[in-house]
């Protein structure tokens, strides 16, 4: 069976409940999908593997840092900065033949709003020349969300989506 495996930095809970209906839907697309946050996932990735989800919240107009992750966490009064996604990159073992996918949330779609999805398919292409399969943006309607109406159904159908694509290849 193919096997997905979704890591996810969030805060206030939208860019978690996003990375839960793109693993519903690769699930109902025949993956089998997991979920981890960014704190507790492996740096080491299981060499069965099929497909990589990465997921973080837009900062600033791109990844999170150090002084944003504790700023968000004091909003969210969560304890300390921990790992973010950039960091976990930095560190994890990812197989050039995994195929990576990223998405991000983000107040608005605009150009001005950045990406922290695309900063990491930039950030995987500059240290392992790797490109990702897919790119996505999920709007909040503020910093702490809630999620604008059907960005979850979206991003449901991005997961199955995702899904159609690891099956064909």
């Amino acid at each position: 069976m193919t096997r997905a495996l979704i890591v996810v930095e969030s805060y206030f809970g939208n860019t978690r409940a996003i990375a839960e209906a793109v693993a519903a839907g690769l699930i109902e697309g025949g993956i089998e999908a997991q979920v981890v946050d960014v704190a507790r996932a492996p740096s080491a990735l299981p060499s069965d593997l099929d497909l990589l989800v990465l997921g973080a919240p837009t900062h600033n107009r791109g990844l999170p840092t150090a002084a944003t992750r504790a700023k968000a966490h004091a909003q969210a009064g969560a304890d300390g900065a921990s790992q973010g996604i950039s960091q976990w990159m930095g560190n994890a073992e990812i197989p050039a033949s995994l195929s990576v996918a990223a998405f991000d949330t983000v107040i608005s779609r605009g150009w001005l709003s950045g990406s922290a999805a695309k900063a990491i398919a930039k950030t995987l292409q500059r240290r392992q020349g790797r490109r990702t399969v897919s790119v996505r943006s999920f709007v909040v309607t503020a910093s702490k969300g809630p999620l604008a109406t059907g960005q979850e159904t979206d991003a449901h159908s991005w997961g199955r989506e995702l899904a159609a694509s690891a099956n064909t290849r």
